[in-house]
């Protein structure tokens, strides 16, 4: 019998695929075992130098794989080391996984009112920042420092004016020094209710780089003796950091000039035909309900709104003085309401609100013409919530008149006007119950007694004699007659 014999089986091929495919596993396993991503790019910004105020931004960033933590630590003189800010972010460490974040910033303050106890030197920021790893690779974290400047020093602020006499209601200047590191300094007026008066300086023209200027008005109503008056008034000078310095001084003596009491009784025909007006001219403002509560909502809120506003306006006053005459009041009028004059308000024999009248209502005739109370240029003319139809006129320096309550206006905002010359006509829109110019002057947006910029011998004595050269000022020219006052009011 005989056999046959069988061909024998190559395994070669086998143990050759096997062992590309082990290769290839292995490969992919030592890959994605050590597969991070590239080293996170770390920005810094931060000022050159921090004071009291200061902001670190720090940026992170690895777009491959992500980034997990960032820490910022904080370490100056007068201070610990400490985290001021830190992140985690953690995505997984399979390099099949999603990238995690690819980037994280933070910010966190730097100065002196975050880090108390920080004196003057130099401050570290040290930004700490992890990439993503694996179960075979732990990549070193990355660290970055930047240094950064404290200075603590505030610049100077020195009072140089005499005679600086100031009434309740009324305004003032003052002539100061100050270090050449400020860039922002003036007359702060604090009040014993609400946010202090806040009056910029300016360089006073002609003068030395560091001699500056303020007009300022006391609050109408701080009746506070003398030496609390004096305590309240200062001046202030800061730096581009923060530091701030003041200084007292500035007022010598201080007037009284009680507040007038008036009040007002509200009717419904005045009452709807007000706040129709007020409210179809306002379409951001929603009504209450009744007529009531719609007017005291105007009385009230809408009244802070507009004097906001008018501080607001007056930081584009120009840097010059566009006025070198005594003002002129609306001559051969007379007076219906005067300057911070408290209102009570009263419905059906109740008294439902209190607010004070900043201003002088003058009447005439209706619809009479209203000219500029001085040369200057229009900051304003629209409609303006309480004040109805309202022109404001620039003077310069913080220095403005407004005019309202007006049926028409005759100019418009850019315009130059000379004194006297045509603004508009008398009326009674806004929150005015019949026809007539309510006038006021605002110094910074704040108002004050206007008797005062009507008088040339306050003028020359009060500013001209301070601002010397720097304020041309016609002395001669007495202007026109005060308005003489009325029995009739108007709200």
């Amino acid at each position: 019998m005989s056999l046959t014999s069988q061909p024998k089986r190559s395994w070669t091929p086998l143990i050759v695929v096997v062992a590309l495919v082990g290769l290839v596993l292995g490969g992919v396993a030592l890959w994605a075992g050590r597969r991070t991503g590239g080293v996170p790019t770390i920005e810094i910004t931060a000022p050159e130098a921090v004071g009291p105020r200061g902001d670190v931004v720090v940026v992170v960033a690895e777009p491959v794989r992500g980034v997990v933590d960032v820490t910022v630590v904080v370490e100056g003189p007068g201070v610990a080391a400490r985290t001021v800010a830190e992140a985690h972010e953690a995505p997984p460490s399979s390099a099949f996984a999603a990238a995690g974040t690819p980037r994280v910033e933070l910010k966190a303050a730097i100065g002196a009112q975050a880090l108390a106890g920080l004196g003057a030197g130099s401050l570290t920021i040290r930004v700490t920042a992890t990439r993503v790893g694996t179960w075979l690779s732990k990549p070193e974290p990355v660290v970055v420092d930047k240094k950064v400047e404290v200075r603590l020093t505030p610049p100077s602020v020195t009072p140089q004016s005499s005679f600086v006499h100031v009434s309740q209601g009324g305004a003032e200047v003052v002539v100061y020094d100050v270090g050449p590191t400020s860039t922002f300094d003036g007359v702060v007026v604090a009040r014993a209710e609400g946010d202090p008066w806040v009056f910029p300086g300016a360089p006073l023209p002609g003068g030395p780089a560091t001699r500056h200027f303020a007009f300022f008005s006391r609050p109408y109503d701080d009746d506070s003796a003398e030496d609390v008056v004096q305590q309240r008034v200062q001046l202030f000078a800061e730096d581009a950091l923060g530091n701030r310095a003041t200084a007292g001084g500035v007022v010598h003596k201080a007037l009284p000039r009680p507040m007038g009491k008036d009040t007002i009784e509200l009717k419904e025909p005045f009452l709807q035909k007000v706040t129709n007006e007020i409210y179809a001219a306002t379409p951001s403002l929603q009504k209450k309900g009744n007529s009531l509560d719609d007017y005291l909502q105007l009385n009230r809120d809408l009244r802070k709104q507009n004097n906001a506003f008018l501080v607001e306006l007056a930081k584009k006053s120009q840097p010059k003085f566009l006025w070198s005459k005594v003002f002129v009041p609306f001559d051969n009028a007379a007076i219906k309401g005067a300057f911070a004059d408290r209102r009570t308000y009263v419905h059906d024999g109740n008294n439902v609100d209190t607010q004070d009248h900043l201003g002088f209502d003058l009447a005439r005739v209706e619809r009479a013409p209203v000219g500029a109370g001085n040369d200057g240029v229009i900051a304003f003319a629209g409609y303006l919530g309480i004040y109805g139809n309202c022109v404001v006129i620039d003077h310069g320096y913080g220095l403005m008149t407004l005019y309202a309550h007006l049926s028409s206006i005759d100019i418009k905002e850019g315009d130059v006007v000379v004194r006297g010359a045509p603004i508009g006509k008398t009326g009674a829109t806004g929150l005015a119950g019949g026809d007539h110019l309510h006038f006021t002057t605002l110094v910074h947006g704040h108002p004050t007694n206007p008797i005062e910029w009507w008088d040339a011998h306050w003028i020359g004595d009060r500013i001209k004699l301070k601002l010397g050269d720097a304020f041309a000022f016609d002395a001669a020219d007495a202007g026109a007659s005060k308005p003489a006052r009325g029995k009739r009011r108007h709200r």
